[in-house]
């Protein structure tokens, strides 16, 4: 959906919104509006601190006076926005809007990105922008790192940025200062692929795809989704992907999700991100003894936040429990990750030995992953927002909150239905329609009023079985293209192309035999591909 609109005018929108960000940011060192806006003297204004009413943590009620608003824009408008945007518009959009992103390329824009040199054999120096390699440590570990900074950034929260407006600056000030050295060290989007912490979120609601986001692997242009790009001299649109990393979820979504659906990290990801979600709402009401000093925001502002750290962090069945909030909220939000882990992981062994014989597991995994995101998205903005929700009118909260359920069940059922086979049949079936386009014959009384591009899966294959015009040498040669494609851009195929072209051969009545041969020309150019199917089969 976002993919189409023009480079430029997605680069002004993140001038907009980066420049907005560092207002905020800076309104957090110095805000002479908000005192005036939430003093409780101001009493037509909503924002006012209402002093009269009694906001309880651990049986006391905490002083309400007037507060800065950038704290609670921040954390109650800003993120729940964000969250919100990945699911519904995924990181299509996301990623060419996120001001973070933005300014970890500001070492590329302004022409100071460090570069490596590199002696070739032939004595020739040549200077490369690096980029993280994929069998080094951090390019195996990098989602371990993200989930472990956004853990401690969680616990942060709590205990020292909330309401913090000097310490929630200094923490958006030292992010964006590692994005942009990061920036300046690799090339690529290395940042957000390798380092951010809002990574994980983005492949939890983002993945496989947003409610309306583009499908990469069927589409017809040549810069998908959120596919690096800059403007040439010409004011031409092109592609400035450096192969960061492979496969890229900024290219296709859905294949960097297939892609890595059987790793343990992505296991650790859901289970574990759905964990601490609950942790990290639930440690409110253990700590307050009360869900109204969350709902009301004041969180958000409550005055002199260090001074808790060694103040009691539990506070159940109306008792203190003597255990510092320094400690307790690592412990709360450690263990649910803990539990959130282990239970996923249990219901998981339950369901494969249950369904096993009905559903592959990656499907498997799939499904139980979908699930996951719709709960904790809808639990989410059960808490998320609130205190702003608050100040619209009774019926407006609840069509909003009813746009969240429809819109979440809409992406359910979307999302569900997908499979591994399915994205390959459909990838395939959109290199065919490339092929029979190719061959320019006449088709309008096969496909009446539709062109090629709008023919479903089932259509292609059909048409290309049928064409009476379509030689025995055309059929070849398609496949053969077909074939070379996917061995060269989808390696995780090159064990089981013959599996995955199957119903690609049917159409064209080309034989198992053909296709060896075919690998056999390529092998020339690809002799690994050969041998990899040949073992495999």
């Amino acid at each position: 959906m976002f993919q189409t609109i023009p480079e430029k005018q997605m680069h002004q929108t993140r001038w907009v919104l980066t420049i907005g960000w560092l207002i905020l940011i800076a309104s957090l060192f110095y805000d002479p509006i908000s005192p005036w806006l939430t003093s409780p003297k101001n009493l037509s204004s909503p924002l006012r601190a209402t002093p009269e009413k009694c906001i309880s943590v651990q049986n006391h009620c905490l002083e309400q006076e007037a507060y800065g608003l950038g704290a609670p824009i921040f954390w109650g408008l800003i993120i729940p926005s964000a969250i919100f945007i990945l699911l519904v518009f995924g990181h299509e959009l996301w990623r060419r809007i996120c001001p973070l992103s933005f300014l970890s390329q500001l070492p590329r824009a302004l022409g100071l990105q460090r570069k490596v040199k590199q002696v070739s054999k032939s004595g020739k120096t040549q200077y490369f922008v690096p980029t993280i390699k994929p069998d080094s440590w951090l390019g195996r570990n990098y989602l371990y790192l993200q989930m472990a900074w956004f853990f401690v950034g969680l616990c942060c929260r709590i205990l020292f940025i909330n309401a913090d407006r000097t310490w929630l600056a200094l923490w958006l000030l030292f992010t964006i200062a590692a994005a942009i050295t990061v920036g300046y060290l690799y090339g690529g989007k290395s940042w957000c692929n390798f380092f951010c912490p809002m990574a994980p979120v983005q492949k939890f609601y983002g993945e496989p795809k947003g409610l309306l986001t583009s499908q990469a692997h069927t589409s017809q242009q040549k810069i998908t989704q959120s596919t690096c790009r800059e403007v040439d001299s010409t004011g031409k649109e092109k592609n400035a992907c450096v192969g960061c990393q492979v496969p890229c979820i900024d290219i296709d979504s859905e294949r960097s999700y297939w892609d890595g659906i059987d790793q343990k990290d992505r296991q650790h990801l859901y289970y574990g991100y759905f964990g601490l979600v609950v942790g990290y709402f639930i440690y409110y009401y253990l700590y307050a003894g009360n869900w109204e000093y969350y709902l009301s925001g004041m969180w958000s502002r409550q005055a002199n936040l260090i001074e808790t750290l060694f103040d009691p962090g539990f506070y159940i069945f109306n008792t203190a429990i003597p255990i510092p909030k320094l400690v307790a909220v690592p412990l709360t939000l450690g263990t649910f990750t803990v539990l959130g882990l282990l239970i996923g992981k249990r219901i998981e062994k339950i369901v494969k030995y249950r369904w096993g014989n009905q559903l592959s597991e990656q499907e498997i995994k799939h499904r139980i992953y979908t699930l996951c995101t719709f709960l904790i998205f809808n639990f989410f903005f059960i808490f998320a927002a609130q205190s702003w929700l608050r100040l619209l009118p009774t019926q407006v909260q609840y069509i909003w909150e009813a746009i969240l359920m429809i819109t979440s069940t809409i992406w359910l059922y979307q999302t569900w239905q997908r499979k591994p086979s399915r994205y390959s049949r459909e990838k395939i079936a959109n290199r065919l329609r490339k092929q029979l386009a190719n061959l320019d014959l006449d088709i309008s009384n096969f496909i009446g009023d539709k062109s090629l591009d709008q023919l479903n899966v089932d259509e292609t294959y059909v048409l290309a079985k049928t064409l009476p015009k379509f030689t025995h040498n055309q059929k070849y040669q398609a496949y053969k293209n077909i074939l070379e494609q996917t061995l060269k851009e989808d390696k995780i195929y090159k064990t089981n192309s013959l599996t995955i072209l199957n119903r690609t051969r049917d159409a064209l009545n080309l034989s198992d035999d053909e296709h060896y041969m075919i690998l056999s020309e390529l092998g020339e150019y690809n002799p690994e591909s050969i041998n990899l199917e040949y073992h495999h089969n």
